[in-house]
């Protein structure tokens, strides 16, 4: 192969690398989502960005009585975007809208397709397993959105940009974030419980646990595709 034609080829691996990045955002997008709503069904609490979801939709319905816990979580996670285009509008990539549409869609999903197992009905060791799985699976699938570099939930985001603006670990920033989430949510009534405060010093932990696995996850994949 000469070099005109290796240079030819070269925007269309380059796309594909890109597609391929963003289907492993979206399918992270899931699964940190998965984890969302065993949160939310444990009855324990929520994760603290739902908190403030579900502190915002109680004042929502209000006037509009039926909007959803997604409509909400795809407005608040818009407004960041647009305040973080203020700040740094490098960090807003194709898949930072992608999990802006698709996250708040996601949670209305697995609340439906989950609610037949009445987890907030079960015994408390259940509603306990159904908290931790839910911090485990939402790490995991956080850490692939972020490794994915095609962009990061909005509300990650937050994190990730004060992170790198201060240099310090993304786990330590991400459980100051999560407080300021769940002091907002919860002055709106948002619901709260000791599965939040579980919630808020887990998940930025495990997720820099996490960040090392999902990178090589990531890369490996990649190579695959390519």
């Amino acid at each position: 192969m000469n070099q005109k034609e290796s240079a030819r080829m070269t925007p269309q691996k380059n796309l594909r690398e890109y597609i391929a990045r963003l289907v492993i955002l979206f399918l992270g997008l899931v699964v940190a989502h998965l984890g969302v709503t065993l949160f939310i069904l444990s009855s324990l609490g929520a994760d603290p960005f739902n908190v403030l979801i579900q502190g915002l939709r109680k004042l929502a319905a209000v006037p509009f009585p039926a909007v959803t816990h997604g409509m909400v979580h795809m407005a608040v996670c818009f407004l960041i975007i647009l305040v973080l285009l203020v700040v740094d509008k490098s960090y807003i990539k194709a898949g930072t809208l992608v999990c802006m549409f698709c996250g708040g869609p996601i949670i209305d999903f697995f609340t439906w397709a989950l609610g037949g197992l009445h987890i907030e009905e079960s015994a408390l060791p259940g509603k306990v397993a159904a908290l931790v799985a839910g911090c485990i699976i939402l790490a995991f699938g956080m850490t692939i959105v972020i490794r994915s570099e095609a962009g990061t939930g909005p509300n990650d985001l937050v994190a990730v940009v004060i992170s790198d603006k201060l240099k310090k670990r993304f786990g330590i920033v991400r459980v100051l974030v999560d407080f300021c989430f769940i002091l907002v949510g919860f002055v709106l009534g948002g619901t709260f419980g000791v599965g939040t405060i579980i919630c808020a010093f887990l998940v930025g932990p495990v997720a820099d646990f996490f960040m090392p696995v999902s990178e090589k996850i990531v890369k490996r994949c990649l190579k695959i595709i390519q």
